[in-house]
């Protein structure tokens, strides 16, 4: 049976890509992971198996990533514009054109799910991040809002923003392939 250590160690690849999903840097989602690992490694007698352990370390990663998230949230970064992806909405925010079918089966959710992060790397790091804890980790607005140091109406022009450019992109590197 394989060491406790060989275990979290193995479960890197999947937290390095975890992280780098929501914080959009590289460096930062390793230093994120690293930490997680350190963690688990020192309160390995608080795991006692009661989750699974990738459960377990991602909970764990989630605050470290909150953590970065404040610390990146100090450092502003410039809005993008993206005024050509409102076009894909008519005037009551509804899509002009929806995306065609999504995928049924295993093999089909991989790669989905393959494009589907290749999208999300292209968004703009705040407005992803909005996304993915909103949408992946289940925050509240009031939650996105403090952590991304944003208003309530900045965040939903966020998730509004990502949910446009996510469309645009399964429209073209997905649903039309």
């Amino acid at each position: 049976m394989k060491s406790f250590a060989a275990r979290v160690e193995e479960e890197r690849p999947y937290l390095i890509r975890y992280a780098s999903l929501q914080l959009r840097d590289r460096h930062a989602a390793e230093d994120c992971v690293q930490e997680t690992l350190v963690a688990a490694l020192a309160g390995e007698a608080s795991f006692g198996g009661r989750s699974n352990l990738r459960t377990w370390l991602t909970g764990i990663l989630k605050h470290k990533i909150v953590d970065a998230i404040r610390r990146m949230a100090r450092d502003p970064e410039p809005v993008p514009d993206v005024a050509e992806l409102e076009a894909l909405f008519d005037e009551t925010g509804h899509w002009r054109e929806a995306p065609d079918a999504w995928p049924d089966n295993s093999l089909e959710q991989k790669q989905f799910f393959s494009v589907l992060e290749e999208c999300l790397a292209r968004l703009p790091a705040k407005t992803a991040q909005a996304f993915m804890m909103r949408e992946h980790m289940g925050y509240e607005t009031d939650e996105i809002c403090k952590e991304l140091a944003v208003t309530p109406t900045h965040c939903w022009v966020l998730l509004y923003r990502a949910r446009m450019a996510l469309k645009e992109c399964l429209q073209t590197n997905w649903f039309q392939k």
